[in-house]
């Protein structure tokens, strides 16, 4: 007898052997044992997860010699041919196949029939978002007045794609994506009743990799047996599916994080030997970095199927939050500009080493002069600085004169200093504290934290306890790491402990991120008046009659 794969010889034919799914199968259960049947059911989602299945053991509950239930007796004539697939009862229509209107004709001109043998005549139809509109149309007028013989078990994968005039008609059943403890739980079942031998981890390899789709999962095993020459085991699972170089990936965020180029560069090299798609390797980064900031948020997150949790945590816990969301969003962009590289190995490369170029805090120094925690490692380049603009410079602003011409800022004027100034010391007073913005600037803050402290505004002083009042753009970041980190900066900047109290409501005088805003609308303001003003610009409105366009003037630091 020829070899039959797992996913075929192992499909369940009863409830009982079904693997999850459990809210369906007591539903359905339920139903048969209690005859209140209806006459079409929708089963709904991904690949593999027992969509069609279900609709099998269903037809052969309604058609089985012992009666209707639902534990079909599976020895009767009914139920061995609905397991062969030859049951002349059970039409099972691929509706990828069949999407033209005619073809639907022709599948329902035999629905008034009684059915040849069986109690019901069962319409089994697959993939039916795949029928097109006019299909649906002849559908719709058997799923609302269906003979009794009747029961249409419709399956897919895109449920938005059926008409709500057809969902509103059937019972619909969302099934869901397998557990991966459940997967490799049935991994251990059917290798002991095989007789093949394997490793533990190897099973929990594959079962993440199936993605919640038992059939998927049952298909890597196969595929795992013969690659191991009938025993699976865990190096020649993760070499099958390549996952050697996706578990590099926390050592590489970890690499960036420490500002060690030669050990990112030196985990490229490691992974390119086992020849990775580049592209599906910085999809997995960005899971790597959405995983560790979710378990920063919320530490209690973790899923199995994430892999080794253990190391993911300990990157929670020692790379800052803000230091992930830049990782990841230099990743994001380093995906949609990808294809534009000269090859996806530079491409990846380029990603990583963006991470290390703008890592916070680079070269930062703290309050007693020495280099930070995070110091710039000693073979990477300094940032020297830019020569100032010569004095015959034109004005330090740039507008489009007319639709169409445009001055481009300099790149002195993107530089950005990248090396944050060393905390002042100050007294815990009131009376330094009442300027706020100053005392925020001594802070030396970045990130959340600064945001949190350029939104608030000084209020009082009660001996050790520094009240602040927060406005409607902090307010979401009270009791945040911001404020501990908010803090910890005045603590450090005034030497002693203090307690912070934050508090939204009427503000008693302008915040920092207030007074910027107002300064940047008076400077904009001089600016346009300075352009307007320019001889260089007067004379290009006489010459072309081109007229300044307000929105386009910017300022240059």
């Amino acid at each position: 007898m020829s070899y039959q794969v797992l996913a075929r010889k192992w499909r369940p034919r009863s409830f009982a052997e079904m693997v999850g799914q459990e809210h369906v199968v007591r539903a359905l259960s339920n139903a048969l044992d209690n005859d209140r049947l209806h006459h079409a059911y929708l089963f709904t989602g991904t690949r593999g997860v027992g969509k069609t299945t279900l609709a099998r053991i269903l037809s052969k509950s309604l058609n089985c010699e012992t009666g209707v239930s639902a534990t079909p007796c599976g020895e009767c004539s009914v139920c061995r041919e609905v397991d062969e697939g030859r049951f002349v009862d059970l039409l099972e229509v691929d509706a990828a196949s069949k999407t033209g209107v005619d073809d639907t004709r022709e599948l329902l001109e035999n629905v008034p029939y009684a059915p040849v043998r069986g109690r019901y005549k069962v319409y089994l139809i697959d993939e039916v978002h795949m029928f097109s509109g006019h299909s649906f149309n002849a559908l719709l007028k058997t799923l609302e007045e269906p003979p009794p013989h009747v029961k249409f078990l419709l399956a897919t994968t895109d449920p938005q794609k059926v008409p709500v005039t057809v969902l509103s008609r059937c019972l619909q059943f969302n099934l869901k994506r397998l557990p991966v403890e459940q997967i490799e739980g049935q991994f251990k079942h059917i290798l002991d009743a095989e007789k093949v031998d394997y490793e533990a981890p190897a099973l929990a390899v594959l079962a993440r990799a199936a993605d919640g789709s038992m059939r998927d999962g049952l298909s890597l095993l196969d595929q795992a047996i013969a690659f191991g020459g009938g025993a699976v085991k865990g190096d020649e699972v993760r070499a099958m599916l390549g996952v050697v170089a996706t578990e590099r990936l926390p050592g590489m965020v970890d690499a960036v994080y420490r500002g060690d180029a030669q050990g990112v560069m030196a985990e490229v090299e490691a992974v390119a030997e086992h020849a990775p798609d580049f592209s599906g390797l910085l999809r997995e980064l960005l899971t790597v970095l959405h995983r560790i900031a979710v378990l920063q948020q919320v530490p209690s997150a973790a899923q199995a199927g994430w892999g080794d949790t253990e190391r993911l945590r300990t990157l929670a816990k020692s790379i800052p939050p803000e230091d992930i969301q830049l990782y990841y969003q230099i990743a994001l962009v380093g995906q949609r500009d990808l294809p534009l590289a000269p090859d996806a190995r530079s491409g990846f490369e380029m990603v990583l080493l963006r991470m290390l170029a703008f890592r916070p805090d680079a070269a930062g120094v703290g309050a007693d002069g020495a280099a930070g925690a995070r110091a710039q490692p000693a073979n990477s380049p300094t940032r020297q600085p830019r020569a100032a603009p010569p004095a015959s410079a034109p004005a330090a602003a740039t507008a489009s004169v007319a639709p169409g011409v445009t001055e481009q800022p300099s790149e002195q004027a993107m530089e950005k200093p990248s090396q944050a100034a060393p905390r002042a010391k100050v007294s815990l007073d009131a009376g330094d504290m009442a300027d706020w913005h100053g005392f925020v600037l001594k802070l030396g803050l970045k990130g959340m934290a600064a945001q949190l402290a350029n939104n608030c505004a000084f209020d009082r002083l009660d001996g050790k306890q520094l009240c602040l009042r927060v406005d409607n753009a902090g307010a979401g970041m009270i009791g945040s790491l911001a404020e501990r980190r908010l803090q910890e900066a005045v603590e450090s900047a005034v030497g002693q402990p203090i307690v912070l109290q934050l508090e939204v409501g009427d503000l008693p005088a302008e915040t920092p991120a207030q007074r910027d805003a107002r300064e940047k609308v008076a400077r904009q303001k001089a600016t346009e008046a300075d352009i307007s003003a320019d001889p260089l610009v007067l004379g290009m409105q006489d010459t072309f009659d081109a007229e300044v366009v307000p929105d386009s003037v910017r300022q240059l630091d």
